[in-house]
């Protein structure tokens, strides 16, 4: 009985200091601590360490690469380029600037992570909707819906979210298997979300907008030599992220090969500082992923989620429907009340020790990460991007309180995830 009153007190008090940071303590920081416990108080063997390392590291691996990109194609003006390409196309139209600002930003999410849409094109976004003097309603209405897209539709590629490269490693599903049954699925939640968010903040836009007054898409390159060398870099990373399934290849082989190549092109780069990038890049991932992961898997070890494969294990013998609910609506609601990574975590072990077999595993884990990258949308503790970006919006005069994200969060985030689970369970059906 001490034991697992030990594990899940410092899984407790570890996830605690994780949300709230006290005095801008580092994330890294407590589960560190939380891990070296772990270990000490016996909860988790020092094999077992060497076991949650080798879950891990693959996914912090290609996250760290995928920030660094983004961070170097933001510094060259990549991302302001691709935005005020929308807002021409959008020729003087509100809700059309409104559909495409979020169309970038799913395709954004897609190729560098939800993170890099959220914390990156955020601001840019911001910037922009503020120079073309809309409304403080319609800039809420941008940012609010911004936000939302990239966690939505985080979900079409491995590397699309972090809490996706987790769970692929984990299951060991391969970039292009993983693709095939996801893509779909995404393009059925962003559909689902840009109807959603425009009946949402359709009264909030701007019928017209002075497009023409914005600044030429070239003006924002800083950087036209390295501008030109990143689209080889992303043809190389979309076709390199697909063949490692066949070479057997980690996906963080690709990425780290990709961000290194940047960086060497960026030493000579008049707009870049690698220092500042390598300095910025979130090395503190690696080692809250490593430490978060050993004190949930002293959760497995204590038994504590055995109650939760059991559940998994009488749901899923109802039929791949009720199974596909359940976990996506149990991931989905863990997450958006003690954050998506140790969630993902949680229900991989879960699903694991439940027995489920065949498709339907395959099936499980999708549905949890469906849920784990949607459910940190209805509150705004549900995911360390989610936090990151209100501060960076706060930083900008934009102060989002939590009753009103609560009451947006859930009313978008609900009737999305429904459709996206029913879009999981025909594609995993076929």
């Amino acid at each position: 009985m001490v034991q697992p009153l030990l594990a899940f007190v410092l899984f407790v008090l570890v996830l605690a200091l994780v949300i709230w940071q006290p005095r801008g303590l580092s994330i890294g920081w407590p589960a560190a601590v939380g891990g070296v416990l772990a270990v000490a108080l016996g909860i988790v063997s020092v094999s077992q360490v060497g076991t949650v390392v080798g879950l891990v590291w693959d996914a912090t691996l290609t996250f760290v690469a995928l920030i660094v990109i983004s961070l170097v194609l933001d510094a060259i003006g990549f991302f302001e380029w691709a935005a005020l390409h929308m807002a021409r196309l959008a020729r003087g139209s509100g809700t059309r600037l409104f559909f495409y600002t979020l169309l970038l930003g799913a395709l954004v999410a897609a190729l560098f992570a939800n993170d890099g849409a959220a914390l990156i094109l955020t601001p840019i976004v911001y910037e922009q909707v503020k120079a073309l003097r809309l409304s403080p309603a319609a800039i809420l209405a941008f940012v609010m819906a911004g936000g939302f897209i990239a966690d939505a539709t985080s979900l079409p590629l491995i590397v699309s979210n972090l809490v996706n490269i987790v769970s692929a490693d984990y299951f060991r599903i391969g970039f292009a298997s993983y693709a095939l049954r996801m893509v779909p699925v995404d393009l059925v939640a962003l559909l689902a979300s840009l109807l959603v968010l425009y009946a949402f903040f359709r009264k909030d836009l701007p019928v017209r907008v002075a497009t023409e007054d914005i600044k030429a898409p070239l003006a924002a390159v800083r950087d036209s030599r390295l501008f030109r060398a990143s689209w080889g870099v992303l043809t190389f990373l979309l076709v390199g992220y697909f063949l490692t399934q066949e070479l057997h290849l980690p996906v963080s082989a690709i990425a780290g090969s990709a961000a290194a190549f940047l960086l060497l092109m960026a030493r000579r780069s008049p707009a870049v500082s690698v220092r500042k990038i390598l300095r910025d890049a979130p090395w503190k991932i690696v080692v809250f992923s490593i430490g978060m992961y050993i004190v949930v898997f002293g959760l497995r070890n204590a038994g504590l989620t055995q109650f939760l494969a059991d559940s998994l294990r009488a749901v899923s013998g109802h039929g791949r429907l009720l199974g596909i609910l359940y976990t996506g609506g149990l991931a989905a609601g863990l997450s958006s009340v003690m954050n998506n990574m140790p969630t993902v975590m949680i229900n991989a072990l879960a699903i694991h020790g439940s027995g489920v077999q065949g498709s339907m595993r395959l099936s499980l884990a999708l549905a949890n990460v469906i849920g784990s990258d949607l459910g940190p949308k209805i509150t705004p503790i549900g995911s360390l991007a989610t936090l990151l970006w209100l501060h960076v919006l706060e930083r900008r005069g934009v102060k989002i309180g939590w009753g009103y994200y609560f009451r947006v969060g859930i009313t978008l985030t609900l009737p999305v995830l429904a459709v996206v689970l029913l879009a999981l369970y025909g594609v995993t059906a076929v």
